[in-house]
């Protein structure tokens, strides 16, 4: 992030995952994973994680891992879409992906936003047995 960069100017942006880290604050709290294919039945990287920035519910899809990836985010809701995505992600790959995450988010948007606005509380035991019950596609 850029020194007068500021949350707000993602706004018509998808930032990478190092810059929304560095935008939290020391006193935020942060549970996230990385699910890969055989967690999920997506190819590629979905993260999902507890509360992040001032956005309601969302996961990141990455093609493959990294702070600094091109992604593209979609919404944990009861009809899922993407809401930001990175000016430089591959658009053949976001054709082909996108539709297939938001199947994904859609056949665990119950667990995913209970994960979201909870999941802080949880054990790793309990994390890891949340991410073993979520259905692939």
């Amino acid at each position: 992030m850029g020194i007068s960069e500021t949350p707000a100017v993602w706004m018509d942006r998808e930032p990478t995952l190092d810059e929304e880290l560095l935008a939290m604050g020391d006193e935020d709290v942060l549970e996230m994973a990385n699910l890969g294919e055989k967690d999920t039945g997506v190819p590629g990287v979905i993260m999902i994680s507890t509360v992040m920035g001032r956005h309601g519910p969302r996961v990141k899809y990455f093609a493959r891992p990294g702070r600094h990836q091109p992604s593209f985010s979609v919404a944990v809701a009861s009809e899922p879409r993407v809401v930001a995505r990175s000016e430089d992600f591959d658009e053949k790959t976001f054709v082909r992906m996108a539709p297939l995450v938001m199947a994904w988010v859609a056949r665990n948007q119950e667990a995913l936003n209970r994960f979201w606005w909870s999941g802080n509380d949880l054990m790793n035991d309990e994390v890891q047995a949340f991410i073993a019950a979520l259905e692939k596609i």
